[in-house]
């Protein structure tokens, strides 16, 4: 039997129906401590199923995972109004899930298949150049060798920085809960929150979605998620009693994960500020939903609640020195449209939180300008307006609306349009980022829950791999995607730059960059190739060298 096989980069996604046709990539460098991937794409010439056995043979080896890239469908690749930057624009199967193997998976006669191996180097990791040795055989005779190669990575004499920027992808307590059918917050549930904070953790996330009330997030007017509320409410005798031994268990669970930041969740409801979340309220020995989509925003009872929980939270938080670890938020994504509304919502909040930092996501400059998002986080497609007006301490964000020019990570989209985001970041000294699909396995607002390896457009509402980057594996443990180490990737190439800034200083660094981009590096305006990625990151890598004592 005869097997073609070809290394490639982490910026390559292999299709079982053709043939990857990018340059072999048998070689890379890397800082101590960064985390590396490449893949091999093998095709068999004939037969059904074969069941073959990967094995590395690598002084690295401690060091190494191995996964099986597997295909999931997509309905719905690409919003119509999207760019041409897409690999494909038809529903079909799309490379994307990363299947944790111990040396054993599938091939297919014809169809390609890609093995995925990732390397975690040690921060201690001698330089030098290691060899990875690897090897495929039938699983059933491990001796019978059908394909073996070797990719060579070299090691850089100089640690990867410690991670500045704050990022947050949303964590969906529910989702997790009604996936593997455990009750909310037993103690299943928080061993399955353990083991997917330790993941975000891993790939560089270090802020937490924080549940104090169940988040009003893509939720139908009218409708519900099931309730995820860390926080205790009692009425007794004409007051509000808080409780927040949930919120501390949470808290000190995700910090011993390595989560630094916390995010409240939003106190009024998603695009406007209308209403309330769905605060369940404990009265007379029975729970009740006593705000929620029934509760206008600016009532004067909703207002009362806030601000006699608001004193309390803070002074729970400053108790557990975590006050000046947490980000607020009022309404996310508000339109124009809503302005008033949101300036409702935010005035009757705005002396409680008056020592608090409240950041949302939006699109429009003028809640900036009004005073009313200290932190605002505006879309890499509108981010335009505050870089010009040099809003201090900036983030951005993206989900399915940036679709056209700017970077993103749908399962359609190269590689390289998720990983520019990290040079995109150093260039415009953004300080955090947030994305709203860690685990989102609903369909759009909420109505059905889904099977994310069968749907995985949100019921073809969201360009597949907008709304999660893990999978849920066996056991409660996730399963990643290339999504997620790739722009995990991304986030290593910032973390590179700013140790080349510590080394030459910030106007060399940036116009080194530009020098390297061809152009002034922007949002809109950057390279589209895989090449051009790992290109410079080799550059990068030589210049830190350069500047290694």
């Amino acid at each position: 039997m005869i097997i073609a096989h070809k290394l490639l980069s982490s910026l390559e996604k292999v299709f079982p129906d053709e043939a990857p046709d990018a340059a072999s990539h048998a070689a890379a460098s890397a800082l101590q401590g960064e985390t590396v991937s490449f893949q091999w794409a093998a095709c068999p010439d004939e037969g059904d199923r074969l069941d073959v056995t990967a094995a590395v043979d690598s002084p690295l080896s401690a060091a190494v995972s191995l996964y099986a890239v597997g295909c999931v469908p997509s309905l719905l690749p690409a919003y119509a109004g999207s760019d041409s930057y897409f690999l494909r624009r038809t529903p079909g199967l799309y490379p994307d899930v990363l299947m944790p193997i111990d040396g054993s998976y599938s091939l297919m006669g014809g169809q390609w298949r890609s093995l995925w191996v990732e390397v975690t180097l040690p921060p201690d990791q001698p330089a030098g150049c290691y060899p990875i040795r690897l090897t495929l055989s039938t699983a059933e005779n491990p001796a019978e060798v059908l394909a073996e190669t070797i990719f060579t990575l070299e090691v850089i004499g100089a640690r990867l920085p410690e991670q500045t920027l704050i990022h947050t992808e949303w964590f969906h307590c529910d989702c997790l809960a009604l996936r593997y059918q455990v009750p909310v917050f037993s103690e299943e549930h928080w061993r399955i929150l353990e083991n997917y904070m330790k993941n975000a953790v891993r790939y560089g996330i270090n802020m937490l979605l924080t549940p104090i009330f169940t988040p009003p997030l893509d939720t139908a007017v009218g409708g519900e998620r099931p309730t995820v509320q860390l926080v205790d409410v009692s009425w007794e005798k004409g007051d509000y009693r808080f409780g927040f031994d949930r919120l501390k268990r949470y808290m000190d669970l995700a910090w011993s994960c390595g989560i630094r930041y916390f995010e409240i969740s939003h106190l009024f409801t998603q695009w406007g500020a209308e209403h309330a979340p769905k605060i369940v309220v404990t009265a007379d020995g029975r729970e009740e939903k006593r705000f929620g989509w029934h509760t206008d925003a600016a009532s004067a009872e909703y207002t009362a609640f806030l601000n006699d929980f608001l004193s309390a939270l803070k002074e729970h938080l400053r108790r557990e020195n975590r006050l000046d670890r947490c980000w607020f938020h009022i309404s996310d994504e508000p339109s124009i449209a809503a302005l008033e509304s949101y300036r409702r919502a935010r005035d009757s909040v705005r002396e409680a939180l008056a020592d608090c930092r409240t950041m949302d996501a939006l699109s429009d400059i003028a809640f900036y300008k009004e005073g009313l998002v200290p932190h605002p986080i505006p879309a890499n497609n509108h981010i335009d307006a505050f870089l010009e007006e040099k809003v201090p301490h900036l983030w951005t964000y993206y989900c399915c609306g940036q679709t056209v020019d700017v970077s993103n990570r749908m399962m359609a989209m190269p590689s390289a349009r998720n990983r520019i985001l990290g040079w995109q970041l150093y260039r415009h000294q953004i300080e955090g980022f947030l994305q709203w699909g860690y685990n989102f396995w609903f369909t759009f607002l909420s109505r059905r829950f889904i099977d994310p390896y069968a749907v995985t457009d949100s019921g073809e509402a969201f360009p597949s791999g907008d709304s999660f980057i893990v999978y849920p594996g066996e056991n409660g443990e996730p399963v990643p995607s290339i999504r997620q180490l790739v722009f995990h990737e991304a986030l290593q190439d910032m973390r590179a730059l700013q140790l080349l800034e510590s080394r030459i200083g910030r106007e060399a660094a940036a116009q080194w960059l530009d020098q390297e981009a061809a152009e002034p590096l922007t949002f809109r305006q950057y390279p589209r190739t895989a090449g051009w990625i790992l290109e410079t990151r080799e550059k990068l890598n030589r210049k830190i060298q350069e500047t290694t004592v």
